[in-house]
C-alpha cells in the first residue's frame, strides 16, 4: 500500500474524526499532487461527519462557521485553517464515500486516502495520474452539466500539470462549451488567469472555440491571416506562443491580450502585406474593457495597478526604444520612473518576437540585449526621470515669477524634458537659469 504522509495539523483533524467513530481523511488535489511527488499546497479532508457533528468533535478548538451551510467546517490548529467538508452528492449530505467521489469532476482528483484503508480509487485516478492523463469521473457530459467551470479546469489542469486531456472528456467539453455561459465571470477569471500561469498554457492553442465563448472578442484572431513574412501564425497562435515566452504573470497577461485589436485595424498594402497601423492602442482599451467586464480584479493575485501595468505594457509593446540612454530614460520617464515596468517592456518585446519569423527573430533579439544592456546602465546612474527628481520644486518656479496655476506644471515638464535629455543640467542653479530664458527668449 503506498502511504501519504499528511502534513502534522491535518493529521490531526483527521485522526480526531475518525477516533470519533466517523470516516474521515484526506481527497483530491492533495492526493493527486502527493501521488506526483509534489508537495501539497492545502490539504482538503473529507468526513462522514455532517456539519454539526464537526463542531462536536472540535468543541475545544477556534471554528470559523463560514462555510458551514455549505458543509463545510473551518477548524483552527496550532494557528493553522483546516477545513473540514461533509461528504456530498449534488449539494446534498451524505455519509456515503463512494457517492462523494463520484460526483467529483476528473478522475485524478477523486482519490480519498487516510492511514487506515490507505488509497481509495474506485476511478482509477491513480493510473490516469501515472498517464498524465486528464479524464471526467464517469459521464463526461453529467460532470460537466453539475458544472460547467470543469470544462476551463480541464485547461487549467492541463496547463498547470503538463497532462493530456482524454479524447471524451476533450469532446464533452466542446460540445457543453455553451453552458459556461451561466457561471460568474469572478470562477472565470480566476480559472482564466490559473491556466495562463501554468507552465504549458501552450495548450490554450487547442482550446480557442472554449476560451473565445468567455471572450468574445478573441474570436476574430482565431484563423486571421497576418499576410506578414514576420508573422507565419494566425493572430491566435501568435498571441498563445507570445504569452507562454514570459515567466512573469503580468507579462503573460499583456501577451494574451497584445494583439486581439489587430482585426480591427488590419489592412493590406499594395504589395498584398497585412499591417495593423494603431492596433496596439486599440488592444489595450479593448483589454480595459474585458478586464473590467471579467472582474479581474477578483481572480488569482490581481489588482488594480497591476492591470494598469498590464494595460501600458499592451499600449507600449510595438514601441521601438532606439540602443541610446537618451531614448531609455524618455522611455523610462514615461513608465513612470519604474525600472521593474521597463523590465517588463523588454520582456513583452522580446516575447513578440519569439513568437514570429524564427529565421528574422535573430537581429531583433540582439537589439534588445543591447537595448537592456544600456537599460541597466542608465539605471545605475539613478538619472533624474520624474518631476519628484528636479533639482527645483513648484514653489521655485512660482517664486521666479510663474503664476500659480497650469503654467507651473508645464514649466516643470519642459524642465524635466530638458534634464532627461542632458541630466548634467539638473542643478538649482541651471534649472533657475532655464525657468529664466523661458520667461526672457532672446529676440
Amino acid at each position: 500500500m503506498k502511504k501519504i504522509v499528511i502534513a502534522e495539523n491535518p493529521s490531526i483533524a483527521v485522526g480526531r474524526l475518525l477516533d470519533a467513530g466517523f470516516e474521515a481523511g484526506v481527497v483530491g488535489g492533495c492526493v493527486r499532487d502527493a501521488l506526483l511527488g509534489l508537495e501539497p499546497s492545502d490539504w482538503d479532508i473529507c468526513t462522514s461527519a455532517e456539519p454539526g457533528e464537526v463542531l462536536e468533535v472540535f468543541s475545544g478548538f477556534r471554528i470559523i462557521e463560514t462555510g458551514l451551510k455549505h458543509g463545510t467546517v473551518t477548524v483552527v490548529i496550532n494557528g493553522e485553517n483546516i477545513e473540514i467538508s461533509t461528504f456530498s452528492i449534488g449539494g446534498a449530505f451524505t455519509k456515503s464515500l463512494a457517492e462523494d467521489l463520484n460526483r467529483r469532476d476528473f478522475t485524478m482528483n477523486a482519490i480519498f486516502y487516510n492511514d487506515s484503508c490507505g488509497i481509495v480509487d474506485p476511478f482509477n485516478g491513480a493510473a490516469d495520474i501515472e498517464g498524465r492523463t486528464i479524464r471526467c469521473v464517469e459521464a463526461a457530459d453529467d460532470r460537466f452539466r453539475e458544472d460547467p467551470l470543469r470544462i476551463l479546469r480541464a485547461i487549467r489542469f492541463s496547463s498547470v500539470l503538463g497532462f493530456s486531456i482524454e479524447s471524451s472528456t476533450r469532446e464533452a467539453m466542446f460540445r457543453n462549451t455553451t453552458l459556461l455561459s451561466k457561471v460568474s465571470c469572478e470562477r472565470v477569471s480566476s480559472e482564466f488567469i490559473k491556466m495562463l500561469s501554468g507552465k504549458n498554457c501552450s495548450v490554450m492553442c487547442g482550446f480557442a472555440d472554449i476560451i473565445a465563448f468567455v471572450i468574445p472578442e478573441m474570436k476574430a484572431t482565431i484563423g486571421f491571416d497576418q499576410k506578414n513574412a514576420y508573422h507565419p501564425h494566425d493572430v491566435w497562435t501568435h498571441t498563445v506562443l507570445a504569452a507562454c515566452s514570459s515567466d512573469d504573470l503580468s507579462v503573460r497577461l499583456a501577451m494574451f491580450f497584445h494583439d486581439i485589436g489587430k482585426p480591427r485595424c488590419y489592412s493590406v498594402d499594395d504589395s498584398g502585406v497585412g499591417h495593423f497601423y494603431g492596433h496596439a492602442e486599440v488592444s489595450a482599451r479593448m483589454a480595459e474593457e474585458i478586464f473590467r467586464r471579467l472582474r479581474f480584479t477578483a481572480a488569482e493575485g490581481i489588482d488594480k495597478g497591476m492591470l494598469e501595468d498590464v494595460a501600458e505594457l499592451i499600449e507600449l509593446h510595438d514601441t521601438d526604444v532606439a540602443p541610446a540612454k537618451k531614448s531609455v530614460r524618455r522611455m523610462l520617464s514615461k513608465l513612470g520612473g519604474r525600472p521593474d515596468q521597463f523590465r517588463r517592456y523588454l520582456q513583452a518585446r522580446r516575447a513578440d518576437v519569439l513568437a514570429q519569423a524564427a529565421g528574422k527573430a535573430a537581429s531583433r533579439l540582439e537589439g534588445l540585449e543591447a537595448l537592456e544592456k544600456i537599460f541597466e546602465e542608465v539605471v545605475a546612474e539613478k538619472a533624474c526621470l520624474t518631476l519628484k527628481d528636479l533639482a527645483v520644486s513648484g514653489s521655485d518656479v512660482m517664486a521666479s515669477g510663474v503664476e500659480k496655476g497650469a503654467d507651473v506644471g508645464i514649466v516643470l515638464r519642459k524642465l524635466l524634458e530638458m534634464v532627461i535629455d542632458n541630466p548634467e543640467i539638473n542643478t538649482r542653479e541651471k534649472l533657475l537659469g532655464k525657468i529664466y530664458e523661458m520667461k526672457h527668449p532672446p529676440d
